[in-house]
C-alpha cells in the first residue's frame, strides 16, 4: 500500500479502530477505549436528514474530545443531496478528521430507509451518495464502511472498493459478514484480504476479532492496513491494551482484576451522567443497563450480575452491586 493522506496508516503503523456501534460507543466509552490503546475512533452513526432538521440530540452523539483524535463522524442515509449537506454541516461545526459513510448496517430500521447495507443492492446509488459526500467536503477525507455483500450470492466488496477508490474515498472498512448473516456465523477474511490486495487505499478489516492472538494472525495472513474491533470491546475495552502489548512484546498482559474493572465501570457511569445533555434527559441509570450488561458479560458470575443490574437506578445501586461482586470474586 502506498502512503495514505491519512497519517495514522503511514510509517509502518497498523492502527486499531474502535467500531461505531449505535447506543454503545458514546463519547465516554470512546475515551475509555482510547485510554486502553485504541488508535482511531468513529462516532455512532447519525441520520443525515435528522442532522439537516437540526435535531440537537444528535450533536451529543457526534461530540468528541481533542484527545480522541483521529476522529471520524459516521453518517447514513440514501439521498445523495441530503448526505452531502449533512456532511458539510458536520465538518463545519465539528471539524472531524474524516467523514465515514455507513453502507453496512443490517438493522431493519435502517434497511427500510434504503440506507446502510441496503445500498449494497444498488451500487449506482451507493456511488452517487459517495460522490456527493466527497464533493461536499473536499477538505476532509471520506471513508466508507460496508459488509461484503447482501447475501452469499451477491458478494460485492470488490466492486464497492473499486467504486470508493475511483471516486476518491481515502479508506474502506469491511465487515466480513453479509447483511443476511447479521452477526451470526464467522467473518469471511478471505474476501477482506483479497479486496485489500487489489486496492491502493487502506482497507480496515472487521469481524470476529476477540483476542490479541487473532490480531497477530490476521496481520500476518491478510493485507489489511488496520483492524476494527467491535463487540469484543463492549465487554472488554482492555482488548486494545492487550493487542498493543502483544504486538510489541509477544505476550498478553495480565488481565485487569475484578476491582479495577468495576472501578472503570463506575467511573464511566459517573462521567457520562455528568455530561450536560444527560443531566437534562436522564435522572437515573436505568437507560445504561445494556451498557453495564455488556461490560460485565465476561466477568465470573455474570448471570447473577445481570439480574442485579435490573434493579440499578442510581449510582449507589451500581456501587452496591460492585462491592458485593468484588467481595465474592475479587
Amino acid at each position: 500500500m502506498a502512503d495514505s493522506i491519512l497519517p495514522w496508516f503511514n510509517g509502518g503503523k497498523f492502527p486499531l479502530f474502535l467500531a461505531p456501534m449505535a447506543r454503545f460507543t458514546d463519547v465516554e466509552f470512546r475515551q475509555l477505549c482510547k485510554d486502553q490503546g485504541a488508535d482511531v475512533m468513529v462516532t455512532e452513526f447519525v441520520q443525515a436528514d435528522a442532522i439537516i432538521r437540526g435535531d440537537e440530540r444528535l450533536w451529543e452523539t457526534v461530540d468528541f474530545t481533542e484527545s480522541q483524535r483521529p476522529m471520524g463522524i459516521q453518517i447514513f442515509g440514501s439521498n445523495p443531496n441530503s448526505m452531502g449537506q449533512a456532511a458539510r454541516l458536520l465538518v463545519d461545526r465539528m471539524q472531524p478528521d474524516f467523514i465515514d459513510i455507513n453502507f453496512g448496517c443490517p438493522a431493519a430500521r435502517v434497511i427500510c430507509m434504503d440506507a446502510g447495507s441496503s445500498m449494497l443492492r444498488n451500487l449506482p446509488k451507493l456511488a452517487a451518495v459517495t460522490q456527493a459526500v466527497i464533493k461536499a467536503v473536499p477538505e476532509t477525507p471520506v471513508s466508507i464502511k460496508i459488509r461484503i455483500g447482501w447475501d452469499d450470492t451477491s458478494i460485492v466488496a470488490q466492486e464497492v472498493g473499486n467504486i470508493a477508490q475511483d471516486l476518491g474515498a481515502q479508506a474502506l472498512a469491511i465487515h466480513g459478514r453479509t447483511k443476511e448473516q447479521g452477526y451470526r456465523g464467522v467473518a469471511n477474511w478471505e474476501v477482506i484480504s483479497e479486496v485489500a490486495e487489489n486496492l491502493t487505499i487502506p482497507v480496515i478489516g472487521n469481524g470476529n476479532i476477540t483476542s490479541a492472538a487473532e490480531v497477530l494472525q490476521l496481520r500476518k495472513t491478510t493485507n489489511c492496513a488496520g483492524l476494527m474491533i467491535g463487540r469484543a470491546a463492549l465487554g472488554y475495552p482492555w482488548i486494545f491494551r492487550d493487542i498493543k502489548h502483544t504486538l510489541q512484546y509477544g505476550n498478553v498482559p495480565t488481565a485487569p482484576c475484578i476491582a479495577e474493572r468495576w472501578d472503570t465501570i463506575i467511573n464511566y457511569a459517573r462521567n457520562i451522567m455528568n455530561r450536560p445533555f444527560r443531566e437534562q434527559k436522564h435522572k437515573d441509570l436505568r437507560w445504561m443497563r445494556p451498557k453495564f450488561i455488556a461490560l460485565t458479560k465476561a466477568m465470573p458470575g455474570s448471570r447473577k450480575i445481570r439480574t442485579e443490574l435490573g434493579a440499578v437506578v442510581q449510582l449507589a445501586d451500581l456501587q452496591r452491586v460492585a462491592t458485593e461482586h468484588i467481595r465474592i470474586y475479587g
